[in-house]
């Protein structure tokens, strides 16, 4: 097996132990990552599945057995049947994979404190306490239509939990619309968590005119909405954001296209609705690729979401004659996907090879029969 060992002499003498420290890891350049990573995947074969979302870079993502969005990934995740599952990803897709596993699998982060600003806006005791405020106003009882709790991928284990056990369900970008159709054929309205414009996105596509769309602020008395608000709401949002899309604005369309007339405007639905109205077509991270490849060539796109993909579909359709750009010249990378390298990937594979499972994810049994319900909901819709 090619181990780092082998690439760095100082390690030749040192303990297994010492050897396997991802200080030691880390210490080193990108490029002495990649045979360590090939032999490692080859030692475990089909024990290993390696897991990467779109926005991880490209350093990462080309080691991936499969790539997509959250939704994709986590089918794959239910669908695979191998011993560990590295998800190359954030915390909370890692945990959603550890929900859906068999009970013989392990999943694996690589770096734990890759997580995410956006799901780390839904505090489960906060969302506990507006529940109890909107039970109090009598929202949530049958006799006043009901309410059904909806939250998005990017939330925490608890979350998918707490919405599990309420009659709701998970949705990613890719199933909203069918989410929400699924939920209002249960109750009159929905508290969708965590993401307020992936949501506000939503009901705006489905007829549902704004102002019946509230948004509860956690950090102000009953979310800052009125009695009178909340009777009229049919979708109660959370004050949460993706910290990536929300740079996006409405202006950067107009821009790109007084200087690329004719290009098309895509973006990703956790965008500002101001701009989504303007652009030429929202959809997941899977929709915009599947937009770009059945364009025809010289064809051109100005591209509202992750700079980590769109470089990527840069490059992959170019030579095909489509020119693919960032919405925002300054673009934006997700910080937090970031913080997986080639070192973390290579460090946690070769701890799997010598038998060692390091950065485990585990969602506690009581969590995981709840969070596993709304996930299994939300396999069972169509997207």
């Amino acid at each position: 097996m090619a181990t780092i060992a082998e690439h760095v002499p100082d390690f030749l003498e040192e303990s297994l132990a010492d050897r396997c420290s991802l200080e030691n890891y880390l210490a080193l350049p990108d490029r002495t990552m990649d045979q360590c990573i090939a032999a490692a995947r080859e030692r475990l074969g089909k024990d290993a599945l390696i897991l990467g979302h779109h926005y991880q870079r490209d350093e990462v993502i080309r080691f991936a057995d499969a790539t997509g969005d959250s939704y994709k990934l986590s089918k794959i995740a239910a669908e695979s049947s191998g011993r560990y599952i590295i998800f190359c990803g954030v915390h909370f897709m890692a945990e959603s994979a550890d929900i859906l596993a068999r009970p013989y699998q392990q999943v694996i982060l690589p770096d734990l404190n890759a997580g995410c600003s956006m799901a780390d806006m839904a505090d489960i005791a906060q969302v506990e306490e507006c529940w109890a405020r909107l039970q109090a106003a009598g929202l949530t009882d049958a006799a006043s239509g009901g309410l059904i709790p909806l939250t998005y991928m990017n939330s925490t284990a608890a979350i998918k939990a707490f919405c599990g056990e309420r009659g709701g369900l998970v949705c990613t970008s890719s199933n909203a619309r069918a989410a929400f159709e699924w939920s209002f054929a249960r109750g009159k309205r929905i508290l969708f968590l965590p993401d307020q414009h992936l949501g506000r996105n939503t009901a705006h596509a489905m007829g549902i005119p704004l102002n019946e769309v509230v948004v509860w602020d956690p950090y102000q008395i009953n979310g800052g909405l009125t009695p009178a608000r909340l009777a009229a709401a049919r979708v109660i949002l959370w004050k949460g954001h993706c910290s990536v899309h929300q740079r996006f604005l409405p202006e950067h369309a107009d821009t790109v296209r007084a200087k690329y007339p004719g290009i098309q405007v895509i973006v990703h639905p956790e965008c500002r609705v101001e701009l989504c109205q303007k652009a030429d077509a929202i959809g997941s991270t899977e929709r915009l690729i599947r937009l770009i490849e059945d364009a025809p060539a010289g064809t051109s796109f100005a591209v509202g979401t992750e700079i980590h993909l769109v470089n990527r579909m840069a490059k992959r359709f170019a030579p095909l004659g489509k020119k693919v750009i960032s919405l925002d010249d300054s673009g934006c990378l997700c910080t937090t996907m970031f913080r997986i390298s080639p070192q973390h990937l290579a460090w946690a594979l070769e701890n799997l090879v010598e038998g060692r499972v390091v950065n485990r994810i585990q969602v506690a049994d009581p969590v995981k029969h709840w969070a596993r319900a709304a996930l299994d909901r939300m396999l069972e819709i169509q997207g």
